[in-house]
């Protein structure tokens, strides 16, 4: 594997970490059809355990089967797949090397009660993550939640023990419970924070979700007022996020989100490219869609980040 420059510039802000994590990262950055570019287009299916598996898989039967979106991921070109313990339990035995895996090693489940105190169970260890052949681990934090502070400190171990074995870290970080309100979820000062505490808290990537105009927080209107930043579109708000993560110094991608048409799909993936973020990780708006059309979707998401759409 040769490193292109983009992939090397961005691997020289993570010059202080082992060579095993900077080797898998760059392993992540250089794989499919967006290697070398420094974008990234990861496909993550944890939601059978997040919401059930007829909510998640019905609409396209094929998705029971954890093969599929293993397969899907290899045929796409993708850069990464993320899965949790199961599923990669039941493919990697067929289908190690062929695609970047992500162990998601926390989830929640749909059957909890959990609200202002939100929270995810820990499903699958480091050494899981080894056992398998995985290229990183992921973990998901809820900054806000009253069990917030306890799962900063359960993926700060987790950082320290992945990175001493050479893997880096992914983290889903999603403000939620507590007092922030449902806009506040994803209003551009609590997501630009959520993503902030992910960098440092030590994780090599960051997922996030798109942010809106909404701000949540007083104290930091006042602020993003008086300095005029800029936040009046979607480009602009994905600038802001990436600018919170250590001015850029840490790779940033941003979730799909809820199921929504092909139009808005592509035009999110827009606005994380002009905004200068790192890409995208899109399940749900990928898998639940017919197998050729999912391709053609991740495809065209692809050439976006390319800059030939």
């Amino acid at each position: 594997m040769q490193t292109t420059e983009q992939v090397r510039g961005i691997l020289a802000n993570y010059a202080s970490e082992p060579p095993g994590v900077k080797a898998r990262l760059a392993e992540i950055l250089s794989h499919g059809k967006l290697g070398g570019t420094g974008k990234l287009v990861i496909l993550p299916v944890d939601q059978g355990i997040e919401h059930g598996p007829a909510r998640s898989f019905a609409i396209n039967p094929d998705g029971y089967d954890p093969f599929y979106h293993h397969r899907l991921a290899i045929e796409a070109g993708l850069s990464a797949y993320a899965a949790p313990l199961g599923q990669l339990s039941v493919t990697m035995g067929e289908l190690y090397g062929q695609v970047p895996t992500i162990l998601k090693l926390n989830h929640s489940n749909s059957l909890s009660r959990l609200k202002e105190d939100a929270d995810q169970a820990i499903f699958a260890s480091v050494d899981d993550a080894l056992r398998l052949g995985a290229t990183a681990i992921g973990f998901t934090i809820y900054p806000g939640s009253d069990r917030g502070l306890e799962q900063m400190e359960e993926i700060g171990e987790l950082i320290r023990e992945a990175r001493a074995v050479g893997l880096p870290t992914v983290l889903w970080s999603y403000p939620r419970g507590g007092n922030i309100s449902k806009d506040g979820e994803t209003a551009i000062d609590v997501v630009a924070y959520a993503a902030h505490l992910a960098c440092q808290l030590g994780a090599h990537i960051i997922k996030v979700k798109l942010p809106t105009e909404f701000i949540e927080q007083k104290e930091a209107k006042a602020e993003f007022e008086a300095n005029r930043i800029p936040i009046a579109t979607q480009p602009e708000r994905v600038a802001e996020v990436v600018r919170s993560c250590f001015n850029g110094r840490r790779i940033v991608v941003f979730s799909g989100g809820a199921a929504k048409g092909t139009d808005a799909v592509l035009a999110d993936a827009r606005a994380v490219r002009d905004g200068g973020g790192n890409g995208c990780i899109i399940g749900r708006n990928s898998f639940r869609r017919p197998h050729d059309e999912a391709l053609k979707l991740l495809d065209t998401l692809i050439r976006i980040f390319k800059g030939q759409e």
